[in-house]
Formats: C-alpha cells, structure tokens, sequence
C-alpha cells in the first residue's frame, strides 16, 4: 500500500500529545495515524532564521519531521497572510482583513520552502495529505519540484463564495493554488459549492460535476465533514465526571445549572455575543439569577496578533461587568477562564453541563458541539445550543439552532434548555448522538484517504 504523507502547518509531536485540546486536527487524526505514516510541518519554534533541515522523531512506527521557523518568515507568513488576510476572509470577516503584498510573498517562499525539506522525504507513490489554510500553496511548489504523485488538501474552515474571495488581491493565484491538488476537501456542502463557482470565476476553469478541470487535471471536489472518537470520547466523559476535579466543580455550583463553552479565544467564535446572551438571560428571565451559572473556557491563542489582543481586554470588561451587575454574596455568574483545560477534565465539565453553548459567527465544523453531544449521559442529557452558522449545524438539526448575532435569541434559547423537560432533551439527544457516532474521525479519515487513493 502507498505511504500516507500528512503535512500540517502545526505536528503533535509525541511529548505533547494528550495535551489540553478541546477538538483540532492532531485529536481527528489521532487514531488514523498508523506504523509508516510521515507526519511533517512546522515545530512551533520560532528562530532567527527558518532551518530547512528537518528534525526527525520517531514513535511508534510514526515519524515525525519539522523545521522551524525565522522570525520574519513567522511574522509575515503565519502572523500576517495566514492569520491577517486568510483567516479573516474565510470567517466571512471582511472588516479585520489586513493584506500587505510581501506577506503574501512570504506565504508563497515558506510554502516553497515546506516543499523543499519535504521533498527529499517523499517516495513516488506517497499519498500526501495536506491540511489547511497555511499551505494552499503547497501542491503547486512540490510539483515545480517534480513531485509526481497524488496530493490532497482538506479545509478545515469555511470558504467563502466569489463576492467574498475577490475582496482577497490574490484571489485568481490562490484558486489555481487549490486546483494543483488532485482532491480537495470541505466540511460543508455549502463550502464545496462555494469553491466551485469561484474555480470557476477567478481561475477560468470548467466545472463539471464534482470535478475542477484544468489545463493540468481534473480536481475532485469531496464534501467530507470531519467527526470524533465519539465512542471513545464518551467513555473518557464517563470516567471523568467521577474525578475529585469534577467533584470539586460539582460541589462550587451548589446545585445550580451549569452551562459551559470551551474554545480558542478568538474573534470567529461570537465570544462577547455569547457574554452578552447570558446577561440578556440574567435579566429578561430573573427567575434562573442564582440557579445557573456559565463557566466559558476561551484558551489564550496567537496573542502577538492585535485583534486577539483587543478581544482579550473586551471580554475581561464584559466578564467584569455582568459579574458586577448579577452577582450575589454566594454566587458568581460567569466563570471566565484563559488557561487550557485537559480533555480529560472538558469531557467530565462537559458531561455535567446542563447546556453546551457552541455559538461561532461562523465555523467549518466544530468538534466541540460533537464531544458535547457525545459526553451527555443518554438518561439525563443535556441541551446543546449551537450556532446555525457553524458547519456541524448541517448534521445537527435537534440541537437549538440560533444566530449567534442576537444577543436576545441565545438568551430565549438558554431559557428554553433551562426549562425542558426530561422527555425532550433525551428525544433531542438521541438524535444528535446518532449523528455524532455516525460520523466519526476515522470515517472521516477513510472517506478522504480513499478518494485520493482512488
């Protein structure tokens, strides 16, 4: 059988996995990963200069190979491109766009440069799987380099349709980037369709089917929503929630409900939305003051980014001033925390919570939303609240949808979990949870490997 090639802009190396995660590729592709495979991509590390030797580890049949990245490499390609023009664009953020063309020159020579020290690593028939908005580019710089076999890329984010990528001044090169790749794929239907039409507008390419014809190949476009360990994950929910951690936390809320969110801080994630929901809930529904309490996990990510920065200060006022606003002697409304949390320790939080509030503006999938669903306890579940404009929403219809814009519909669906009787929730629950364990990360895995095989 061929090698499968995985290259990422981030690799868990062995000695930080099972770190906190609330979700991410390293946990969708953990159990997929076996003997043989080749893991490559950045280190994390940040040098003076970019080290194109890559360092190599091996454990349990897996390698894994890095380099490091230099200072301005690091500036321009991650912190600029990716993560100022990119990332914004793709979560439909035209207004925080920030493009600046040598960062996206800088996009382009790390990507080369990735294909570089990749290279000499790669056998002829590898299948490589490429992850990610960081490394569109990557088909394009190892095929000058006379690669020859089968390249895939998956996008774990949304994409966005024509009328959002021409706001992007490099929207024609990063189209025919993404149509150097033999298979691409999207979480959403929508996604696909949306990449579709702008092959089609910006590259000049035909379309036919699910296919992208160029002058070169016909590109495969997959619908692939990426799924959870669900069975494993509730298993891990299980064993936690009896924990003295959990215990500890159980014992704090005194009784009271508990409604929980955990991600990236991040501005894609309707955060100060979601603070404002739970005070519009405080103060249209007074009956649950004192009888609910909202813990929101946002770990702290890409702090040298300004924006992160000014989201940072705006949720430390908010938290602030609901806390000032409701509190009682004995009872703090909103715990805000932007430390990491184990897995093992959000999968016992998650099964205790009485609501699981996933609101994004705007996300490919959202795994949270799944590990939610999978860690409620089937007899006594739980209510999951989530975003209609995160991916996962596609599959999870009995969930209480709502647009994460209005402050007042998160706050009536709060309301509405709050006071659900038993019979529904389990209703709703059992069918969210047939969604969760029917798509699961080693479908994904399979589903996807298998259309590049192919």
């Amino acid at each position: 059988m061929a090698r499968l090639v995985i290259v990422s802009n981030r690799v868990p190396l062995p000695r930080a996995r099972g770190a906190a995660s609330a979700g991410g590729l390293a946990v969708a592709l953990q159990s997929f990963v076996a003997p043989g495979t080749l893991w490559f991509g950045w280190s994390g590390r940040v040098m003076e200069e970019t080290v194109t030797r890559p360092s190599i580890v091996e454990a349990d049949g897996v390698t894994y190979a890095t380099i490091d990245l230099g200072t301005e490499d690091y500036d321009r390609f991650y912190v600029g491109f990716a993560n100022s023009s990119l990332w914004p664009l793709l979560h439909f953020r035209l207004g925080l766009m920030r493009y600046r063309r040598e960062d996206f020159a800088a996009y382009l020579s790390v990507n080369a440069t990735f294909a570089a020290a990749l290279m000499p690593l790669l056998r002829d028939d590898d299948l490589v799987w490429v992850h990610d908005y960081h490394l569109i580019p990557l088909a394009t710089a190892l095929r000058a380099l006379g690669f020859k076999g089968r390249i895939g890329f998956f996008l774990h984010i949304p994409f966005v349709p024509p009328s959002v990528l021409d706001a992007l001044p490099p929207a024609r090169g990063l189209m025919e980037a993404m149509c150097d790749f033999d298979v691409v794929g999207f979480q959403t239907e929508t996604h696909r369709q949306d990449f579709l039409d702008c092959a089609r507008r910006f590259a000049g390419f035909a379309v036919e089917g699910e296919e992208v014809v160029t002058d070169r190949r016909r590109v495969r476009a997959i619908t692939d929503p990426i799924g959870i360990d669900a069975a494993g994950f509730a298993r891990l929910a299980a064993r936690s929630v009896g924990t003295a951690y959990i215990q500890r936390v159980r014992e704090s809320l005194v009784g009271r409900a508990l409604a929980i969110s955990a991600e990236r801080l991040d501005y894609s994630k309707g955060l100060p939305n979601r603070f404002e929901g739970f005070a519009r809930l405080l103060d249209r529904f007074p009956q649950h003051q004192r009888r609910v309490s909202m813990l929101q996990i946002a770990a702290r990510s890409r702090e040298d980014v300004a924006e992160y920065q000014a989201l940072r200060r705006e949720l430390d006022r908010l938290a602030g001033d609901i806390n000032g606003r409701f509190s009682a002697f004995d009872w703090v409304p909103l715990r805000y925390m932007t430390q990491t949390v184990a897995r093992t320790k959000l999968a016992g939080l998650f099964r205790m919570a009485r609501i699981g509030l996933v609101t994004p503006l705007r996300d490919g999938m959202n795994l949270v939303a799944k590990e939610y669903v999978a860690a409620q306890d089937p007899a006594d579940p739980g209510v999951l609240i989530l975003s209609r404009f995160a991916g996962a929403a596609e599959a999870m219809p009995d969930a209480l949808l709502v647009n994460p814009y209005d402050p007042d519909e998160i706050a009536e669906a709060m309301h509405a979990a709050l006071e659900m009787p038993l019979e529904e929730r389990q209703a709703r629950h059992a069918a969210l949870r047939r969604s969760v364990f029917d798509v699961t990360s080693a479908r994904y895995c399979t589903a996807f490997v298998e259309a590049l095989a192919a």
